[in-house]
């Protein structure tokens, strides 16, 4: 349960983390029968668990050109540590920040950070406890896993949206012969159903979140969340949970996904061959800002939010509109069924 205690997780107030207030791109490095229902008191083995002082050392800094062509510099692993862009604070909580004091000039790239996990995985049960994340004008972040080889191993986005969004979006990118299609109710809004993904249509197969909460600054104003998929033989499912709502079997590192009610998505086996379509993953944490996504929504989505103004390089420019875009990461931790 969610406690008055941990609202003092950092440095920054909720209210700070929270601030004032669909078409996706791949964002990998170019180097380049019916579905069952999860089983009932299921047990669960830890696999890995990334979280405070050994965080850091446990994934690989990207620090290449952006591949979704964003004005972004990602830096090292040190320069990230050096410039206060890559930290863990006294608490444990893992920052992941955009500078937020250098004035630019417009067109100009902004330094930010992209991590993946050294570990590869071809299933499991994953989830990832954040306490706030980046939010605000030209902002792009996304939490997702990654396959070699784009599209022909798979894409995950589990948390991702652009500039002031209020909605989570949900997205598989596949090589042929992959669409969405569920076993049972979820709580999201589908968008597309075809997952195929290429340089041509990289929409994907999609589902909206069309809570509030999912995403940004109302995301952050709850304490953060969890996000929790599920990949397995029978599909992808994945829950969201605000933080006064996640499950105590969570808190106590004995997950029991069939008790958690109807996901925010599922992407079933039946019609997208997992094993075909999903292989190697690592899990990838970043920021990126303009680009593909959010320069060209810029300065939308109109969801009542704040309003972007100028063009999305004018934004990248002005520090004061990263203020907000951080990720501040309680935990991932990675189960196998025993």
């Amino acid at each position: 349960m969610f406690m008055l205690r941990l609202l003092c997780v950092s440095t920054l107030s909720i209210a700070v983390l929270a601030g004032r207030s669909a078409h996706f791109r791949s964002r990998q490095p170019r180097h380049a029968s019916s579905t069952k229902h999860v089983r009932a008191n299921e047990s669960f083995a830890l696999e890995v668990l990334y979280e405070k002082e050994d965080f850091l050392n446990q994934w690989d800094f990207f620090d290449g050109d952006d591949p979704t062509h964003g004005n972004v510099n990602y830096l090292s692993k040190e320069d990230a540590i050096a410039k206060k862009l890559a930290f863990v604070q006294d608490d444990g909580t893992t920052v992941l920040a955009v500078d937020n004091t250098t004035t630019l000039k417009s067109g100009d790239s902004r330094n930010s950070v992209r991590i993946s996990s050294k570990r590869k995985f071809d299933g499991g049960l994953f989830i990832a406890d954040f306490w706030a994340m980046p939010h605000g004008c030209s902002v792009w972040p996304a939490y997702w896993t990654l396959g070699d080889n784009w599209p022909n191993n798979g894409e995950v986005d589990i948390l991702e949206g652009v500039n002031e969004s209020r909605h989570n979006q949900y997205t598989l990118h596949t090589s042929a012969g992959c669409t969405a299609s569920t076993s049972g109710p979820v709580s999201g809004t589908q968008l597309g159903t075809k997952c195929e993904s290429s340089g041509a249509d990289n929409s994907g197969c999609a589902f909206k979140d069309e809570d509030q909460k999912s995403y940004g600054e109302f995301f952050n104003r709850q304490a953060g969340g969890v996000y929790a998929h599920l990949w397995d033989s029978t599909g992808i499912k994945i829950w969201r949970f605000s933080r006064k709502e996640v499950p105590e079997d969570i808190l106590s590192r004995d997950p029991q996904p069939s008790t958690w009610g109807e996901p925010a998505a599922e992407f079933s086996n039946d019609t997208c061959d997992m094993k075909e379509h999903f292989k190697g993953h690592s899990l990838v944490i970043n920021t990126t800002l303009c680009g593909d996504f959010a320069g060209s929504a810029y300065p939308g989505p109109e969801e009542g939010g704040r309003t972007c103004k100028g063009s999305c390089a004018d934004a990248v420019a002005d520090p004061n509109n990263f203020t907000y875009a951080r990720w501040m990461i309680r935990n991932v931790a990675v189960y196998q069924r025993k």
